[in-house]
């Protein structure tokens, strides 16, 4: 069955089904119905750009072409995202650097879904201003399955207009204003850029090329788009990497009722670890 006679490319009922299985497999994407129009925009344009007649070639194509799975990964993830985005986090975040910045160590952090980088730099900004340097002793490590929105993150030059929710002050100590083609763009300064490590991880591997433990993992809005059980398995994996007094901070609208064994809620959507202590308690 066709999903619609509107489409430059014929997509059927049974491409979206497959295209369903085969993200599920690469990255614990769990797309639903809902999900089908937005599916034929994404990947509309890899099937332009390979010039092939249709969706089911497409899909002939991915299961023939082990390279053209990385693009199929980028168009399908959605990347949402935003400098200082729910500002409450980044107030927790100032206030646990102030709590352990006395301790004489270097405080860990891994942001799981970095995007384009406004989320690890928002996290490099907060760490800057509560050190009072631009070399505070922070190790941030930002991650994302998606290549091309890890290249941007790591060239830190966005458009002024990205920086609209940055103080003027932010903006000035950050960020170096372009000039000539680059007029209307802003990079990141590079005091910032090198306190964060970009890799590339998908959260399904089996390994992940990361060094325990994390003071803090700044996981938000990537569960909403896995299956309880998928949830389930990261959330105890990322758990195992952490401090015992380390935090987790989702997105607005996750949280993890099924997983009071592994943490607890101690702020607006922000966990911590459940120690043998609490469980005793519950008990």
């Amino acid at each position: 069955m066709l999903l619609s006679h509107e489409h430059e490319f014929s997509y059927s009922e049974a491409d979206f089904e497959k295209i369903r299985k085969v993200i599920y497999h690469k990255a614990g994407i769990n797309l639903s119905d809902s999900k089908k129009q937005l599916v034929y925009s994404r990947l509309a344009r890899r099937v332009r750009a390979l010039k092939l007649p249709n969706f089911s070639a497409y899909l002939h194509y991915l299961n023939d072409n082990e390279q053209e799975h990385e693009e199929f990964v980028n168009a399908l993830t959605t990347n949402l995202t935003a400098f200082f985005r729910e500002p409450h986090h980044f107030d927790i975040l100032a206030n646990h650097i102030n709590k352990v910045k006395n301790q004489n160590r270097k405080l860990r952090i891994w942001c799981a879904a970095s995007s384009t980088g406004e989320e690890p730099y928002s996290i490099a900004m907060t760490a800057v201003e509560a050190y009072g340097t631009y070399e505070p002793p922070i190790e941030i490590i930002a991650s994302d399955i998606d290549s091309n929105v890890l290249r941007e993150a790591s060239a830190g030059i966005y458009s002024l207009a990205r920086l609209e929710s940055l103080s003027l002050t932010q903006k000035k100590q950050f960020f170096q204003r372009g000039k000539g083609s680059n007029s209307g763009k802003a990079r990141v300064v590079e005091e910032l850029r090198n306190l964060i490590d970009f890799k590339k991880i998908n959260l399904l591997d089996s390994q992940w090329p990361l060094q325990p433990p994390f003071d803090i993992i700044f996981c938000r809005n990537v569960m909403i788009y896995f299956d309880k059980a998928t949830q389930l398995s990261v959330l105890e994996r990322m758990t195992k990497l952490m401090r015992p007094d380390g935090l987790y901070i989702a997105g607005h609208s996750e949280s993890f009722s099924q997983a009071a064994h592994l943490v607890k809620l101690v702020g607006k959507t922000t966990y911590t670890l459940v120690t043998r202590k609490d469980a005793a308690n519950e008990i």
